[in-house]
């Protein structure tokens, strides 16, 4: 062991035999160690909202969506079949897209109603996962009308719980499905109406998508929108959501107008971009705390050195040079730097993988509910932790409390030992 590490760990000592560390030592090494632990907890939330929201995202929209300009695709099976032998592409289903209204007594409702085929759809999408009562191959089977047996069946709907709440619907109720793109009458355009029976109820935990979509078979929605054959676009599964855009820049380029592609991440840039960029500001926010524990280290170290100043002007006298100072006391920096980031590293850790315990005990204490379920649309307190991230948080606490040193050490190296004597 270099003699100047020796006696760096020597100066963190208390002076009481009692105690093994000093109290400033210690407050300074517990600042460092609640910026890390802070740093850690935080990112990990961050994290794991912005995955559960990928995976909620990526779970009813598929991954890239081909759709033709200004009108709907005719052949679509070709195009599909086209589609299927672009690399990376796993699985591909036609949709129908359109913004029509609910009418269900006096209650109504603007909607996107969305034609599946319920065949192909499950490849691409995990819809049929998020269906919580009914199921989605009901879809194609028509019901007759209870008590009614004079009307001809109902086609199937599904839509999703919030929507079902707000509309007060149940499964097996009927309700209109009204179109603004009617027939053309002596009277002006007239909104087209049809009666559709509930069949399914999901649950995506997203808000937007549980109050706004609607779905029924393709065939419905083709013959209820008078789009004949066509279809809208078609949806594309990949086998790497995060080379996305690489298959969608080779797909516009072989396919060219009037077809284009659109990936996931460019559908929904704006809220992936707001999650990307608030996870760098609360981790340049967070780092501010470890900067506090870096001027405690510094605080530390000058009181050492004012301390110290006679041991100090003994080491040179015997020759220790003022380099050989200035390590001594980096390396009493160095040291409560390291072994605040440990504890925070430990402490963070322990508390982001067992985030969702924690926090359930802590309400079950307290009563106060600290993370409603029924405000976030959350099933679980996402908490990812993700190696990386932890390494950087680690580096950065270590390199700011090495920086803290260096003034202290710098100042410590520059007494002159006949100066420092003198006033002994």
């Amino acid at each position: 062991m270099p003699f100047e590490l020796f006696i760096g760990l020597r100066y963190l000592k208390a002076k009481r035999k009692a105690t093994f560390i000093s109290l400033i030592t210690l407050i300074s090494v517990a600042g460092v160690a609640l910026g890390v632990m802070a740093l850690i907890i935080v990112l990990a939330v961050m994290t794991g909202f912005e995955e559960d929201l990928k995976e909620k995202i990526l779970g009813t929209n598929a991954h890239i969506v081909v759709l033709k300009s200004g009108e709907g695709i005719e052949d679509h099976a070709q195009l599909m079949a086209r589609l299927k032998k672009f690399p990376g592409v796993v699985a591909a289903t036609p949709f129908i897209y359109s913004q029509v209204m609910l009418s269900t007594g006096k209650n109504v409702s603007g909607v996107v109603l969305r034609g599946i085929d319920t065949k192909t759809d499950a490849q691409v999408t995990n819809l049929h996962k998020a269906v919580v009562e009914g199921a989605l191959a009901d879809l194609d089977r028509r019901t007759p009308v209870p008590l009614k047996g004079n009307e001809p069946p109902l086609p199937g709907l599904v839509i999703g719980k919030e929507l079902a709440k707000n509309l007060n619907l149940y499964l097996g109720d009927s309700v209109n499905v009204v179109s603004p793109m009617g027939n053309i009458t002596p009277f002006g355009m007239m909104p087209k109406m049809k009666r559709f029976r509930l069949v399914g109820i999901f649950n995506t935990g997203m808000f937007e998508y549980d109050s706004t979509l609607a779905y029924v078979g393709l065939g419905e929605a083709q013959d209820f929108l008078g789009m004949g054959s066509a279809v809208t676009g078609i949806q594309l599964k990949v086998a790497d959501v995060y080379k996305t855009g690489e298959i969608t820049r080779r797909i516009n380029r072989e396919l060219g107008f009037p077809y284009f592609a659109r990936d996931w991440m460019q559908m929904n840039k704006n809220i992936l971009f707001a999650l990307r960029t608030e996870k760098v500001v609360m981790f340049i926010i967070l780092t501010l705390i470890v900067l506090v524990a870096a001027f405690g280290i510094a605080s530390t170290l000058f009181m050492v050195v004012m301390e110290k100043t006679r041991d100090i002007a003994i080491l040179k006298s015997m020759g220790a040079t003022s380099r050989s100072v200035m390590r001594i006391f980096v390396f009493e920096g160095l040291i409560i730097g390291i072994f605040g980031t440990a504890i925070g590293v430990l402490g963070g850790l322990v508390v982001a993988l067992n985030l969702e315990p924690i926090v359930n005990a802590v309400q079950r204490v307290t009563g106060f509910q600290l993370f409603s379920k029924d405000i976030y649309y959350l099933d679980r307190f996402p908490s990812l932790v993700i190696p990386s991230d932890v390494i950087l948080i680690s580096v950065t606490a270590i390199v700011i409390s090495f920086v803290a040193t260096l003034y202290p050490s710098w100042q410590a190296s520059r007494l002159s030992p006949a100066e420092a004597l003198r006033y002994e």
